[in-house]
């Protein structure tokens, strides 16, 4: 009976799939945890802004940790400069923000071409065995033959096999992060606006 093995490129592969489903576990829970209805987040401490607790509004988004949260802080930490300070301000802390979450979403892409191309190579491998059997003697045993030729087949059904549910779970991954980004661009947006206006009513109800 053959043994289905992938030779030592199968180990490589198993330890691959492993990495790949660890970076995907990791990712989508540090962009679950960044999904939060940033819209109710941004008027309750705008409102909390508004009736002059600038300290108190910064402790909700140092307690609440999350992208929009370190936006709408830098954008309390800035709202005394100009608007254009401000808001170049809020546009830095939002490529901070996508580029933390965006990490290792690259090394799971990488891992998703790398493994088919670890399959080809496995596959390859099996190969030259099978040849150099067939070219080492004149009787070759068939379980020989069945081994080196299983190990070609293997790795490259291996490699194919980590390769598609990886990209499915890179695609996931970066359809999530996608929405995420539009959701932080449109509420950088609005936080300058509101902090803007709070400083602008602030200033009014003192030149009063």
């Amino acid at each position: 009976m053959t043994t289905l093995t992938g030779g030592p490129v199968f180990w490589i592969l198993a330890a691959l799939a492993v990495c790949a489903t660890a970076v995907f576990f990791e990712r989508l829970l540090a962009l679950r945890r960044a999904q939060v209805d940033w819209q109710d987040f941004i008027k309750g401490v705008k409102n909390v802004l508004d009736s002059g607790n600038a300290d108190e509004a910064l402790a909700i988004c140092d307690d609440a940790s999350v992208p929009v949260a370190n936006i709408m802080a830098t954008a309390i930490r800035h709202r005394t400069g100009s608007v254009g300070s401000l808001r170049e301000a809020v546009d830095a802390q939002g490529r901070a923000e996508i580029g933390r979450l965006d990490r290792r979403l690259a090394s799971l892409a990488i891992m998703g071409q790398i493994a088919p191309l670890l399959g080809l190579l496995g596959t390859v491998i099996g190969l030259i065995k099978t040849v150099l059997l067939v070219n080492g003697s004149e009787i070759v045993s068939r379980a020989a033959l069945m081994s080196a030729s299983m190990e070609a087949l293997v790795s490259a059904a291996v490699g194919l096999g980590i390769a598609i549910p990886v990209a499915v779970m890179h695609g996931s991954l970066k359809i999530r992060m996608d929405r995420i980004v539009t959701d932080l661009e449109a509420a950088a947006t609005l936080i300058v606006n509101d902090v803007v206006s709070a400083r602008d009513a602030a200033e009014r109800r003192s030149a009063t």
